[in-house]
């Protein structure tokens, strides 16, 4: 019988198979094509905001919408799709990614430190000229 594992070691196996994101190497990524999945639960994403091209897959229901033979797969769903998965703060799209890669979806990756880094970031380069196209919407103060 092998010995229980802390989530912790979950964690780092997971994040050990994934090319991990910042968000600028995210943003590049979603200008080449790549498709934006915000796993945040709708509470969340309504307090903290949203990306506007971000497509919104429910963790709970990641893995049937993004795998090409599940009966509920969208349009997009290919084991060849690159997708990046985003929640609040990189934790648990990092395990999101790993099982999308373990369903073959093998471009999927996460973003370092989640959507409050993207949003972070967006708010910093919003700042300077040249700055993204997209800036998300921020919650009410």
């Amino acid at each position: 019988m092998s010995r229980p594992r802390t989530i912790d070691e979950v964690l780092a196996d997971a994040r050990a198979r994934l090319h991990r994101l910042t968000p600028e190497e995210a943003d590049a990524a979603r200008s080449r094509g790549a498709v934006v999945v915000d796993t945040r639960p709708a509470a969340q994403r309504e307090a903290e905001g949203e990306l506007p091209f971000a497509t919104v897959i429910e963790r709970n229901v990641l893995e049937w919408r993004l795998d090409p033979a599940s009966d509920a797969a969208l349009p997009i769903a290919s084991h060849d799709l690159e997708v990046i998965v985003l929640c609040q703060e990189g934790y648990s799209s990092s395990l999101a990614a790993a099982a999308l890669q373990d369903l073959g979806i093998h471009r999927a990756t996460d973003v370092i430190g989640g959507y409050a880094a993207w949003r972070a970031w967006l708010q910093q380069d919003a700042s300077s000229a040249g700055g993204p196209s997209d800036p998300p919407p921020l919650p009410p103060s």
